[in-house]
């Protein structure tokens, strides 16, 4: 039996030698176990080669991201990225030598060539590694990473959240559906979640008889998993189809946490492998920003970069923890961004509710959505006048030991989260309720846009933000009512961040209104 372990082993070379890889940036404490695997047991070992011109791959996906630029929408194919990026024939050279001479020869790459997939014993790997930790393997019924999952009850009484209720608050109708053959849209599972054919058909018999849809998924990229349906995996493939409804939709699988150290990076090693792929992305994960390696995130937001330069849109969870809490002593406590919701290069998605829980009614603030300040990334240029603007114009703020007022904000945008019908194992299940939910929602309604763009003869609309914030709300319903959660002490007394005009860190700019949305974004 193979274990593949997805330690990220930083590769860099000083005056043409290599020196080992950062230890503490290539396995952070939270992704190990304490079991020790059999020295003669093979393992699998992805190593992350020192990739060239990132400050220019920077600079690039400014320009193709705005509209402004006259090389907006001019995106990069997979082999462009590929020439940009690759490591030079020295790294490479190099880490193949040190790697041959400990007598591994069974690797692979993929077409960017910055990823290295090796496979050994224990014992090797750990005369390769000794200091990180290597030498101990994912156990069994261990979470490496959280998956905002949309399984949470509801205390409120709506009578339930179907596509019907989305497009009918979304003002989509039912000619809103996809009808260009080159588009496509994807989801990604994780964490033994997997959806079923079966569910996916049911769901659609029961709540998409208004308007012409696909009930079946196109292609499935992994292994799909047995056993029972995962309600995260089912929530995602019927709500982003039924919102982008008639729209090819792909899902990524991975087949387990006990097969890789980190199953997001498999997904993003297929990425890189792949030269076609859906143009928009959706995935209801994320982890606490603390627990992972700035290395090891600074290396993932590379690969967001990359798939913002072919034009590929990456649409993120905002999280179910609101501002979050991290105890960090009996008396002092801050908020707890997550990842890679906080990342710069993603668009991130935040919740919302009705005022009314018995009618389609305007929205307020989903008190779990996601949402605050990155400890970790600066805020990029392209939110700064907003998000200045919001903490200049909202008072009071929470305490500033609680957050970072110079980090990357999200949410950027949000949708209903609250209260979902799901089918699931056969089942109709209401009371489906996260930013697993609203994430779907939005990434289909951005398929919806794209497809209306190439049949005029436009690019896909990529990474999004720049534009979204130069809109400044425009085409989406401003959230301004409610708080998120937060730290249940004596100072912030378990609030968060409010809702407030314009964009904020709970519902960013606000929810889509579809034709106005539609409208502005079709230049």
């Amino acid at each position: 039996m193979r274990i593949a372990a997805f330690v990220l082993c930083f590769i860099w070379l000083v005056n043409g030698e290599l020196l080992e890889a950062d230890q503490d940036a290539s396995v952070p404490e939270d992704w190990v176990l304490v079991e020790r695997a059999a020295p003669l047991e093979e393992v699998e070992l992805t190593f992350a080669l020192k990739q060239q011109n990132i400050n220019q791959m920077k600079e690039l996906l400014k320009l193709v991201s705005d509209p402004e630029s006259h090389q907006y929408g001019k995106y990069l194919s997979l082999e462009e990225v590929a020439d940009l990026v690759q490591p030079s024939q020295l790294t490479e050279k190099v880490v193949q030598s040190w790697l041959q001479g400990h007598g591994v020869k069974n690797c692979h790459t993929v077409l960017t060539r910055d990823f290295l997939q090796c496979a050994m014993t224990v014992q090797v790997a750990e005369a390769l590694l000794p200091v990180g930790g290597v030498h101990r393997f994912p156990p069994k019924g261990k979470d490496i990473s959280k998956g905002w999952e949309g399984a949470r009850p509801s205390r409120s009484c709506h009578l339930g959240v179907t596509p019907s209720v989305i497009r009918s608050r979304y003002n989509l109708t039912a000619k809103d559906v996809g009808t260009a053959s080159n588009n496509s849209q994807a989801v990604a599972q994780f964490l033994e979640q997997y959806y079923h054919p079966a569910d996916l058909a049911e769901f659609m018999t029961l709540f998409a008889g208004a308007f012409t849809h696909m009930s079946a998924v196109e292609r499935v990229v992994g292994t799909q998993g047995g056993g029972k349906a995962g309600i995260e995996a089912s929530l995602d493939v019927e709500y982003i189809m039924s919102s982008g409804a008639n729209i090819s939709t792909w899902v990524f699988t991975n087949p387990g946490r006990h097969e890789s150290q980190e199953p997001f990076l498999q997904w993003m090693l297929l990425l890189s492998n792949m030269s076609a792929v859906p143009w928009v992305h959706t995935i209801s994960y994320g982890d606490d920003e603390d627990s992972l390696s700035d290395a090891y995130m600074n290396r993932i937001n590379i690969e967001f970069m990359k798939a913002g330069l072919r034009g590929i849109s990456m649409l993120f969870a905002s999280g179910d923890s609101g501002a979050g809490c991290r105890h960090l002593t009996k008396e002092r406590n801050t908020f707890r961004p997550s990842f890679p919701a906080s990342s710069p290069y993603v668009t991130t998605v935040g919740g919302t509710s009705f005022k009314n829980p018995f009618k389609v009614t305007y929205e307020v603030t989903d008190y779990i959505s996601g949402g605050g300040f990155s400890n970790v990334f600066a805020m990029p240029d392209y939110q700064v006048g907003a998000v200045q603007a919001y903490l200049k114009n909202v008072q009071p703020l929470p305490p500033q030991t609680y957050f970072s007022i110079t980090g990357r904000a999200y949410p950027d945008l949000a949708a209903l989260s609250d209260n979902y019908w799901v089918v699931t194992n056969r089942i109709p299940v209401p009371w489906v309720s996260g930013t697993s939910a609203s994430t779907p929602v939005v990434g289909g309604i951005l398929s919806l846009i794209n497809d209306q763009r190439f049949l005029k003869g436009l690019p896909s609309l990529g990474f999004i933000n720049p534009r979204l914030y130069k809109l400044q709300g425009k085409g989406l319903f401003d959230v301004t009512e409610g708080c998120h959660l937060s730290c249940l002490d004596d100072k912030v007394e378990g609030k968060g961040f409010c809702a407030s005009p314009s964009w904020d860190p709970v519902t960013g700019w606000g929810t889509p209104n579809y034709p106005v949305f539609l409208k502005a974004l079709m230049d």
